[in-house]
């Protein structure tokens, strides 16, 4: 894959966890500068629909054909709702970037994944996708990737964090998705 300034990626965020069914976001656009469109669906919270959800999402988009990078804002939406990007990749055939702006603490998650039904399929769904590589820089961020090498996500990570530290369409989406349900975009995306 040839990286390009103005690589299409969508970023998917979700929004807060207010109701059982959590909106999620997706920012379609144009390298890190330009907003293209927007794109909406639902996860359960907690539960285990995030997948195939974002992948009806993905697929039912009519910018599906020119998205060449999914970004993910972590492995799991909606409280514990995990995204098996394997299956997201072979599913859409678009590589994937999960970010992420802390190394998650695996024995805290394991802890809260015993609270939960499915824990095993949960925790399997999580491992899976694979090692986590660390972006050095003022505040070092962390990756995972599934169908994209380690230096090209590298690069479309810090070509794509114009304005902060998160790229921009995590952070795009994070806005659009917090203001479309709390009335005006709140937090850290």
């Amino acid at each position: 894959m040839h990286i390009k300034p103005e690589i299409r990626i969508l970023g998917i965020d979700d929004s807060a966890l207010i109701d059982p069914n959590v909106i999620i976001i997706g920012a379609f656009m144009r390298g890190g500068e330009q907003l293209d469109g927007v794109l909406r669906s639902h996860v359960t919270k907690d539960g285990m629909d995030a997948t195939e959800s974002i992948i009806r999402m993905v697929k039912g988009s009519k910018n599906y054909g020119q998205i060449r990078v999914i970004m993910l804002d972590g492995v799991t939406y909606a409280g514990f709702n995990p995204v098996d990007i394997k299956k997201l990749y072979d599913e859409t055939g678009i590589a994937v970037i999960v970010y992420m702006r802390s190394c998650p603490d695996f024995d805290k998650i394991r802890l809260a994944l015993m609270h939960l039904s499915e824990k095993e399929e949960r925790w399997e769904i999580i491992q899976r996708a694979g090692r986590i590589y660390r972006i050095d820089g003022e505040n070092p961020v962390f990756i995972q990737l599934c169908g994209i090498d380690k230096e090209k996500a590298i690069q479309i990570v810090r070509m794509t964090s114009t304005h902060a530290n998160i790229p921009e369409p995590l952070r795009l989406a994070h806005l659009i998705a917090t203001g479309v349900v709390l009335g005006e975009s709140t937090g850290k995306a």
